[in-house]
């Protein structure tokens, strides 16, 4: 193959190569070997919780190992490429997020992969609120204490995220650019590092995930002030939502995972999957385990997780351009 070839043309004729040599005896067969679950962020956060609370199930219904892989980096753009680039056969499977699936591709000027055109969606599988912490040897014990800190000491405060483009960063920008807080960036290689120096007091405040942040804030060793969903969290009725905290009608962040895999993987092979994780969420040991890790499941089909993908892009494509954010 000629090296000269734009890099989407070189893959879609490796993606068309590899589909002709899918037989539909191996797609009957599928899986005759173990399968490889890129994790593209490191233990510690909603993608590697998830991945690992589904690994036993997932294996009993594929009948093979499930492999989980994390290759971290850039955003999780390393981990993505990576399967981008692997072979269309279901061996090789993302484990994405808002960021991996969407996020990066409308905020950050080089990425090496098209979520749409270099994946095959599988599902979606959860939803995954925000919330707003604050290390608790701060003073700032509401929203308003927080816009009032950020705006009598502009660029003091600092906030923490897993990487520049990341759900973190955006929604801590989109509600800078909504209450006129000053707060400076601090990126991270992962959520995992973000939680250990928001615990340290080396950054003062969040957005992130529901489920890495409250076990942290249940040891007392995090403080949350609101949650960043449309209506109030049932199992956390007093603590409000940053709309209501800060008058931000329809302010709103929830981030959300889903499984894909290289473009070019046969449809039944794809079907195979999306049988096999929405039989394992269906489980009420996996729902009563999401629940309590604060993810909400979701399922569906794959054409539903191209639908949301899209979706999201368009919207955070905008909120970049808004906010004049800068993620170079």
């Amino acid at each position: 193959m000629h090296a000269s070839l734009p890099r989407i043309a070189r893959r879609a004729l490796l993606a068309g190569v590899a589909a002709l040599a899918v037989s539909p005896v191996f797609a009957d067969n599928y899986p005759s070997r173990p399968v490889r679950l890129v994790v593209p962020f490191p233990p510690g956060g909603a993608v590697d919780l998830y991945a690992r609370h589904v690994q036993p199930e997932l294996q009993k219904r594929l009948g093979q190992p499930v492999i989980i892989d994390n290759r971290t980096g850039a955003s999780g753009m390393i981990g993505a490429e990576n399967v981008a680039k692997s072979a269309p056969d279901g061996y090789t499977l993302l484990l994405g997020n808002i960021a991996v699936l969407a996020m990066n591709s409308a905020t950050l000027p080089k990425v090496p992969y098209d979520p749409l055109k270099d994946f095959t969606p599988v599902m979606q599988t959860v939803m995954v609120p925000y919330v707003l912490v604050v290390n608790p040897s701060t003073p700032i014990k509401t929203v308003a204490d927080l816009v009032a800190q950020a705006k009598t000491a502009p660029g003091q405060l600092t906030y923490g995220s897993s990487g520049a483009g990341s759900a973190q960063h955006m929604a801590a920008e989109l509600f800078k650019s909504r209450t006129g807080a000053e707060m400076t960036h601090v990126p991270y290689k992962g959520v995992g590092a973000l939680v250990t120096d928001l615990i340290a007091g080396h950054v003062q405040v969040a957005f992130a995930d529901q489920a890495s942040m409250m076990p942290h804030v249940k040891a007392g060793k995090l403080r949350l002030i609101a949650v960043a969903r449309a209506t109030r969290v049932p199992s956390l009725p007093d603590v409000p939502t940053i709309a209501e905290a800060a008058n931000l009608p329809g302010f709103e962040i929830t981030g959300w995972q889903g499984v894909a895999a290289p473009a070019g993987t046969p449809d039944s092979v794809v079907r195979k999957l999306n049988t096999a994780f929405n039989e394992v969420q269906a489980l009420p040991a996996i729902k009563e385990a999401m629940e309590a890790a604060g993810l909400t499941l979701v399922g569906g089909k794959p054409e539903d997780l191209r639908q949301h993908m899209q979706k999201e892009m368009d919207l955070w494509s905008k909120v970049a351009r808004d906010t004049g954010v800068k993620t170079n």
